[in-house]
């Protein structure tokens, strides 16, 4: 919904400084996002999927091919530009991404299970990917994800949905400090109390 993919089934939203509801196009020139899946083209090199997504923002082709090359540079990527998508490591597409994803400068960028499926490897080397775009950039992530431990070491901010309603939020510290006891306890463990469970089900932390 925040993404403006769904239309809200009720509530007011105000993202990037734009009403979600007045305004999704607003919304859309000031967001990033990161789909689960990803959505790479296997047939093509790295600098032409970075390339083709600069000229969907409407960047004149030398600034696509500028910015395709900048955004190599920053993520990693620069010793495959010239690489078929389909040739590319799962941390490696990952990278590539959220180099879409960072295209046009977004206020705000959401990532949507970024670390599925990755080994502990490309795991860790996203996370610190997500704190150099925070730190570097000055863009907030805005992070879903079902690993307690990635959202207790990534989030400023974390909220808690259950069954589409937020049952806690705060920073990871307090959230432990409150519901589990002490703010050196799991974030599993403050988890389990939040939602009143003996094992996680359905519940989705958000980090921000």
């Amino acid at each position: 919904m925040l993404t403006t993919l769904l239309a809200p089934t009720g509530g007011s939203a105000t993202v990037a400084g734009r009403d979600l509801a007045r305004d999704p196009s607003g919304v859309r020139e000031r967001i990033g996002y990161v789909a689960q899946a990803g959505g790479v083209d296997p047939a093509i090199s790295v600098r032409e999927e970075l390339v083709t997504q600069g000229r969907m923002y409407r960047l004149a082709k030398d600034e696509a091919t500028a910015r395709a090359t900048e955004l190599a540079g920053q993520l990693g990527l620069d010793g495959l530009l010239d690489r078929k998508c389909a040739a590319l490591s799962g941390g490696q597409r990952r990278r590539l991404d959220i180099a879409m994803g960072l295209t046009h400068r977004p206020q705000i960028l959401f990532l949507d299970e970024p670390t599925t499926g990755l080994d502990p490897g490309s795991r860790a080397d996203l996370w610190d990917l997500v704190r150099t775009i925070r730190a570097e950039h000055g863009t907030t992530v805005f992070l879903t994800t079902h690993y307690l431990d990635e959202a207790d070491a990534l989030a400023d901010r974390l909220v808690v949905v259950d069954h589409g309603r937020i049952v806690a939020e705060g920073t990871p510290r307090a959230l432990k400090a409150e519901y589990a006891g002490s703010p050196g306890a799991t974030l599993q463990d403050a988890f389990l109390a939040i939602t009143g469970r003996s094992a996680p089900q359905d519940t989705t932390p958000v980090a921000v």
